[in-house]
């Protein structure tokens, strides 16, 4: 099997535990740019979080490197061109938002570029994802919301609070609210819903197909439940040894964790000549 295209999670993944990409893994991954490999950072933060890693891997501005954002909402080039793009109906927020309040947890909206949220009392874990996203938080009434309907784009949203809470939630998310979106636990504190046929899997392979890369020629990397489509879609689906037991279960082989540099062990062992 050869590799030709890498996609690689970001949070627990590329970054370790202190957000930041060890020596080892920049080295694997640049070494892969200069023999033709392509690699995709498949994540669910927004183009602006993903900024600092395409900086630091010198990997901004090309035609042939790859973003995939909003766990697969938006796909594109790390020069802004965009491949694909699946976002949220107006109405369908709506009624999650209705859900949201029903079930009183916190919850906002993402934009490609901005954060909203109709809750006055901040949520902490907003607070935490624009830290983490590189974005603006913003508070609108409902009424404000409304009027911006012909006006925004919804790219993602987004449940907030804690483990228990959330776990809570969960189990309360109605059958019409599942009938809509494409619903990911990728973090204990996070419940994320985008667009039903966005998912780093699919847009991993409709990337694939547009450049003319097979499957089996395509080697992902990932941790946590967001990650599981791309894991079973790639050829060969890599599993950090930090992963969730899921992840563990449906990766072809396992590496090293991601503060052990785990994601330049596979580079090193599956890809490099």
């Amino acid at each position: 099997m050869t590799i030709k295209m890498i996609a690689i999670d970001i949070d627990g993944t590329l970054n370790n535990d202190n957000h930041h990409i060890t020596p080892a893994v920049k080295k694997a991954i640049q070494t892969a740019v200069q023999q033709g490999i392509k690699i995709v950072l498949c994540t669910g933060r927004p183009m602006p979080g993903v900024w600092p890693y395409l900086q630091d891997l010198n990997l901004q501005g090309r035609d042939d490197q790859y973003v995939i954002s909003f766990n697969g909402g938006l796909a594109q080039t790390t020069n802004g061109q965009i491949e694909a793009h699946y976002t949220i109906d107006f109405d369908d927020y709506l009624d999650w938002e209705l859900f949201a309040r029903q079930a009183n947890v916190h919850a906002h909206m993402e934009t490609a570029e901005d954060i909203y949220t109709a809750n006055q009392d901040i949520s902490r874990y907003s607070i935490v994802e624009t830290y983490l996203a590189n974005m603006r938080l913003h508070y609108r009434s409902m009424d404000q919301i409304n009027a911006m309907r012909n006006h925004i784009t919804i790219c993602k949203l987004m449940m907030l609070g804690d483990k228990e809470e959330l776990d809570r939630v969960y189990q309360q998310i109605p059958a019409r609210i599942q009938e809509k979106f494409h619903i990911l636990r990728s973090e204990d504190f996070y419940i994320e819903y985008i667009n039903k046929a966005a998912s780093k899997g699919n847009a991993l392979r409709n990337l694939g197909q547009r450049l003319g890369i097979q499957q089996n020629e395509i080697m992902a990397l990932g941790n946590g439940g967001n990650d599981l489509s791309m894991i079973k879609y790639a050829g060969l689906g890599v599993a950090m040894g930090n992963s969730i037991p899921q992840v563990l279960d449906l990766a072809d082989v396992v590496t090293a964790d991601n503060n052990h540099d785990g994601v330049a062990a596979a580079i090193n062992k599956y890809v490099l000549k």
